[in-house]
């Protein structure tokens, strides 16, 4: 048995069908058949149901499917190993977070660990805290940047800075020019628009809702903190917004609520029995670097400079 029989076989599984799956590994299907058929010879047991007009993994083709892709992803990261350049004149970093991180963060990391580190292709990836830790698990991302909190068994968790978040308003919304904070059962008054449910920040804001007994009047959900400042600013909606974005906006203005609403803490994520690469490590000591330097005041970890 050789690499290329499991290869075969979980080609076969996922396309469920012959002809795709040998299109994909580009290799006739008369080849491929028989490869599959010496996999099952080799380990004395029919892996592949055929008499259906998909092709589906049998019972024993699922526990056996199931090992094989662990395997392959274990000796996908050894090859990364071998070929990881410790200088990091070349190599691959993969790197995925939540969206709220791509509005102010991720642009100065980038910057800084593009300049001292050119050689190196950063792939970035925005997505669900779930999703996040579910692919560190896989091994298809090698670092994560969200919220601290539980999480996957397997996934560790370092502590950076500390997120605040405020409602916030275009200049010409009616609650801009407000000088006293404003008593959360009164904010149902004013439409608001939020982060699908999806995320992490919706969850943080509905549990403070929830907590605080308030109904809000969501009118707009999106997937998209770009689309959100889009719809606050022009003056109708309001929204909730960590404080880095509002900064950046002169036309977005912070309004008090009461009580306030809570912090929560950024962490970086990574596979706890993974290997990681240099890629990895010298990204995570500028984050982390970053988040010391800056006595947890997030603001300021999105203003790195060196």
């Amino acid at each position: 048995m050789e690499l290329r029989h499991i290869r075969y076989l979980l080609a076969v599984a996922d396309h469920g069908n012959f002809t795709r799956a040998a299109e994909f590994l580009h290799v006739s299907q008369p080849t491929l058949s028989q490869q599959i058929k010496q996999l099952e010879r080799t380990v004395g047991v029919q892996l592949l149901d055929r008499s259906g007009r998909a092709v589906r993994l049998t019972e024993a083709g699922e526990a056996y499917a199931f090992h094989a892709r662990l395997a392959l992803r274990d000796l996908e990261a050894g090859e990364r190993a071998i070929h990881d350049v410790q200088d990091l004149s070349r190599g691959q970093l993969r790197v995925a977070m939540t969206p709220t991180f791509t509005a102010y963060l991720i642009g100065p990391l980038v910057h800084e660990f593009h300049a001292a580190y050119p050689g190196v292709t950063l792939t970035v990836v925005e997505t669900t805290q779930d999703r996040i830790e579910a692919d560190l698990l896989a091994d298809r991302v090698d670092l994560g940047i969200a919220f601290a909190g539980a999480h996957a068994a397997g996934v560790e968790s370092v502590a950076l800075f500390t997120e605040r978040l405020s409602l916030v308003a275009g200049s010409t919304h009616a609650l801009a020019g407000r000088a006293r904070p404003l008593p959360v059962a009164r904010l149902a008054r004013y439409p608001l628009a939020l982060l699908t449910r999806d995320f992490a920040t919706r969850t943080h804001i509905d549990a403070y809702f929830e907590e605080s007994r308030s109904t809000p009047s969501i009118v707009v959900e999106a997937n998209s903190i770009g689309a959100l400042v889009e719809f606050v600013r022009r003056g109708s909606l309001a929204t909730v917004l960590p404080d880095a974005i509002t900064r950046a906006h002169p036309d977005l203005v912070p309004i008090d609520l009461t009580p306030a609403l809570p912090t929560r803490t950024v962490a970086l994520l990574r596979r706890a029995t993974a290997y990681h690469s240099a890629a990895a490590r010298a990204f995570a000591a500028i984050i982390e670097d970053a988040a010391r330097s800056t006595s947890s005041d997030p603001i300021a970890a999105c203003m790195i400079s060196r």
